[in-house]
């Protein structure tokens, strides 16, 4: 038990810096997508992806990347880039289809 609570104080106390704050508001961005995603959906009573979706994902997956690069973690970077290239290509294709057709989808 002991050993799992100096576990916990390293990694949450100690190690506590502005990049790990950073790393959590990206991952609020991140889940704040999923909430908007959820709420569409249940006024619609089907499943809808707002174009806010789409905002929260570039803007956490865009904070993520920046914080992976800090860490240097070659996983999280590929997965983090690749994602923004997705979450960028749907939003051009909202764009370049009118924003008030997306609302209908």
């Amino acid at each position: 038990m002991t050993d799992l609570i100096n576990y916990l104080h390293d990694v949450f106390v100690v190690k506590f810096d502005a990049w790990v704050l950073l790393g959590f508001v990206a991952q609020a961005f991140f889940t704040m997508r999923f909430v908007v995603q959820w709420i569409a959906s249940e006024r619609a009573r089907a499943s809808v992806i707002p174009v806010a979706f789409w905002f929260f994902s570039i803007g956490g997956g865009a904070l993520l990347l920046v914080y992976a690069l800090y860490r240097r973690d070659p996983v999280f970077i590929a997965g983090q880039a690749l994602g923004l290239v997705v979450y960028l290509r749907n939003l051009y294709f909202i764009m370049i289809n009118g924003w008030q057709s997306s609302a209908k989808h």
